[in-house]
């Protein structure tokens, strides 16, 4: 066996493996370039490999709710639904992430709320940025369990390091006193450090009411509200819409 491929095998070089057997099987198209050329078309080959693995690996770990990408995403030529393609163009951009702001997603049921979180999650995941869905419910309920078991300050550690952390059906049930504390806590440990998106039918001027105890609900709203984007959805359900239903694009 050819020692250079085995060598590059050794060291997980699959990428570069590749190319340079697709280099020995066409030498007239790369005959005529130099060394330098061919060996930086087979580097450039195994770091596009390694970061489309990087991506997907990332995409498996966001358990985002629905596979949904931002370029299905669609405009009428009216602001009608609540979002414009200016606003879109600067949030997937991903200078919200940058800078460590949040979106706030809210509007009535089926007006594509959670899709299109999901479709900045995938562009953050592009972006090479960690991601990862919640059901706010779900997560309460999970922090809960760990309090139980002994790990959660470990599971707010790791909330904290990821980039962007997406908190579905906020104000769906009421949040008592014990959950806002959690919520809180997960919340602080971000502040300033990373980027989430919540999503919401209630209007954020409602967001105060769902918090029993008023000293909770100023600061965990003070550090959701105020350094944030806000998209408000419009519009009739999209689920009423033939052909949408399933895809829950914004149309």
């Amino acid at each position: 066996m050819d020692t250079l491929l085995m060598a590059l095998r050794e060291l997980k070089l699959s990428a570069m493996v590749q190319a340079l057997e697709t280099q020995r099987e066409l030498p007239g198209s790369y005959g005529e370039l130099g060394f330098e050329e061919r060996l930086s078309l087979m580097v450039e080959a195994e770091n596009l490999h390694r970061k489309n693995n990087h991506i997907c690996r990332l995409r498996r770990q966001s358990q985002m709710r629905l596979q949904a990408k931002p370029e299905d995403i669609r405009y009428i030529p009216s602001p009608s639904r609540g979002v414009t393609p200016e606003q879109m163009r600067d949030l997937l951009g991903g200078q919200y992430l940058k800078y460590q702001k949040s979106i706030l997603i809210t509007g009535p049921t089926g007006t594509g709320k959670t899709w299109l979180s999901c479709a900045l999650g995938e562009q953050a995941c592009r972006q090479q940025y960690s991601v990862r869905y919640w059901r706010v419910g779900r997560l309460l309920a999970h922090l809960h369990q760990c309090q139980v078991d002994g790990t959660y300050l470990k599971q707010l550690k790791q909330l904290e390091k990821i980039e962007l952390l997406i908190l579905d059906d906020v104000g769906l049930e009421s949040i008592s006193p014990m959950q806002a504390t959690m919520l809180l806590e997960v919340m602080e440990d971000r502040y300033d450090k990373s980027s989430s998106i919540l999503i919401s039918q209630l209007p954020v001027k409602k967001w105060y009411g769902l918090i029993e105890n008023p000293t909770t609900a100023d600061a965990l709203l003070d550090r959701l509200v105020h350094p944030s984007y806000r998209l408000e959805l419009k519009g009739e359900s999209l689920r009423k819409e033939q052909g949408v239903a399933s895809t829950g694009k914004i149309d």
